[in-house]
């Protein structure tokens, strides 16, 4: 099994996994059926950094597992193929049809769903709400062409609703919007936040 990037949904063997998580929430709310997310944050002895999420948007908990722990995989590019998107019970949703509507375009990069929307596409529980938003992630090991990104940006300016895109580099991820109108970001790392212009760089600032 290849290691699990941040944002891959993951599914445990069993809540022993979890017994680590001190939020009462926890036991009570999740069982081996839903997933958790992995989390960007500094790896050690090969544990792997997930969160929990909860019933409520308040609740969600941050733990360690191990490799051994892990069942089943769902990484956010699999969210995001075409076929998935038309069969999800969720198309009525605005954030799932906005999808499907950038699903139309072939990309000069893999891109993938995070967040609420990739959750409820997941796991098929009913999440989302009228003012949800969709969350997405562009893999980027190289610098993409600005003028790409660029048409990126405005096609999902149009969606019907309010689309946040994360760009994965090498050295961490960025908000797409921040680089096109700044042209530096805060980079999100396994060790902390870096304000950077050189957001592929593993040497920053």
């Amino acid at each position: 099994m290849s290691v699990p990037r941040p944002h891959d949904l993951l599914w445990l063997r069993d809540s022993s996994a979890l017994a680590t998580i001190k939020e009462s929430w926890v036991s009570q709310c999740w069982h081996p059926e839903l997933p958790v997310v992995v989390r960007r944050d500094h790896r050690e002895s090969g544990l792997i950094p997930i969160g929990v999420r909860g019933e409520r948007r308040e609740q969600r908990a941050a733990g360690w597992i191990t490799s051994a722990d892990i069942i089943g995989v769902m990484t956010p590019e699999r969210l995001a193929e075409r076929t998935l998107l038309l069969d999800s019970p969720f198309t009525v949703y605005a954030p799932v049809s906005a999808a499907i509507a950038l699903s139309e375009t072939i990309w000069p990069w893999r891109w993938g769903i995070t967040g609420s929307t990739g959750y409820a596409l997941a796991t098929q529980c009913p999440v989302l709400h009228a003012a949800s938003d969709l969350d997405l992630i562009i893999r980027a090991p190289q610098p993409l062409p600005r003028d790409a990104m660029q048409q990126w940006q405005t096609e999902t300016d149009a969606l019907g609703c309010r689309v946040d895109t994360q760009v994965e580099t090498p050295a961490g991820a960025f908000a797409l919007n921040e680089w096109l109108r700044e042209g530096r970001v805060l980079l999100k790392t396994d060790t902390g936040p870096i304000l950077t212009a050189s957001p592929w760089s593993r040497e920053n600032p």
